[in-house]
This record gives structure tokens, sequence and C-alpha cells, in this order.
């Protein structure tokens, strides 16, 4: 599985270049399933599912883009449905775009979905909105741990790749996330770090590591 790591979506000319080149064929040929869990543990996440499976969050394109198909992947559902219900059509769609939010929230939900599971044999690719792209990292540090189970607060995640990602950088709206906040915060995680602001990505392909910045961005290694 190859992954796009976004901090606001597709933002700009360079990140949907890269997407396209991953997809490997035009966005109007793509079959692709959107999946809001990670809203609902916002306050107000109702409305902001609604926004993002609706196409209606211009700030941070993702369902928006003109995709063939568009399904939901409402991964709270899928424990109660038996998997030959969702998992095919999880296998067939091109594309995974995956919406910010709680990144524990939707770390405990992509395993007790079993998306976890099924996640080492796809094809798709995943596209990751600010916490749909921190779920993917080992760690998301202290910081960015709000909601949490009740068997404990613990910010580790899925460890698909071998950094972790501080999103937002420099946000107007977010005063807390200047870059040196960030450096504060790589200081804090015991493995390598992406400090991103809106209008970066990481791209994950085969394995191999680059970033596509029209922004600002930091790498902070280990």
């Amino acid at each position: 599985m190859d992954l796009l790591l976004t901090s606001a979506g597709i933002t700009n000319p360079s990140i949907h270049d890269a997407l396209v080149r991953l997809l490997g064929k035009p966005i109007d040929e793509c079959d692709a399933l959107c999946i809001p869990t990670a809203s609902h543990a916002n306050r107000g996440g109702m409305g902001q599912a609604w926004s993002f499976v609706a196409g209606q969050e211009p700030r941070t394109p993702m369902v928006e883009l003109g995709w063939r198909s568009m399904g939901v992947l409402e991964l709270t559902a899928l424990p109660s449905l038996d998997e030959d219900h969702w998992v095919p059509e999880v296998r067939k769609a091109d594309v995974l775009l995956v919406n910010g939010g709680d990144p524990m929230y939707l770390h405990h939900w992509i395993r007790e979905s079993g998306l976890a599971d099924l996640l080492p044999s796809l094809d798709a690719l995943w596209v990751g909105l600010s916490a749909g792209s921190l779920v993917m990292t080992p760690r998301v540090g202290d910081d960015f741990v709000r909601w949490h189970p009740a068997t404990g607060r613990d910010d580790t995640t899925l460890g698909v790749v071998d950094f972790s990602i501080c999103p937002h950088v420099d946000h107007p709206m977010m005063p807390g996330n200047s870059m040196a906040e960030a450096e504060r915060w790589a200081g804090t995680i015991d493995n390598a770090a992406y400090a991103i602001d809106d209008d970066t990505a990481v791209v994950v392909q085969d394995g191999r590591v680059e970033v596509v910045s029209e922004g600002t961005w930091r790498h902070f290694p280990r």
C-alpha cells in the first residue's frame, strides 16, 4: 500500500500531481472510499463528518476532486457486519480517503473494525488528512493524545511508516503550531519525524519516502 500523507488534503498542484502519479491513472477513472471516522471524536464532529463526506471542505479538498465513484467506509459500523459485506468493497477501491479529527480514536476503530488486518494485502492508495496521516505513524506524541480508550492513555499508532508527523505547522488559526513547537514535540519521541504545513505532503511509495511541498516543512532525523 502506497501512502500520501497530507496535513490538509490536496491543497496545491504539486500534491495533486503526486496523487495522480500514485494512482497511476486519472482521478475520474478511480473508485474511492472515504473514511470520516476520526471526525466523530471532535467537538462538532457530526457536522465535520458530514462536510467531509459531502465534499464540502474546500480548505481541505479530498472527496470533491472528481472521483469516478465514492462510497463511505464508516469504521464504527464494521464490527456489526459480516466481513463479506464490506471487505470486497474495500478490496475493489483504488483509494481510501481518510479524514482528520482525533488520531487515537481513528487508530482504535481501524483496529476494532478489522481494517488494520486487511491493510497489508490492499492495493489501494491511502490518502490521509491530518489524523488520517498521523495514524499511519508509530507514535503521535503526547501532544496529540486527546481521546483514549478505557484501557489507558497511549500515543502509539499503526506504525506502517517509521516516522511521525506534526501537521498544520504555522497555521494562522493554530497559534501553538509553530515550527519551534514542532521541534519541541519532535524531541519527545524516539523516532524520526516530519513537521509539515498545509501545503506539504509526505509520499511513501514502494518504501521510499519523498516530501512534496509548496510550503514549509522540516525533517527531524534520529
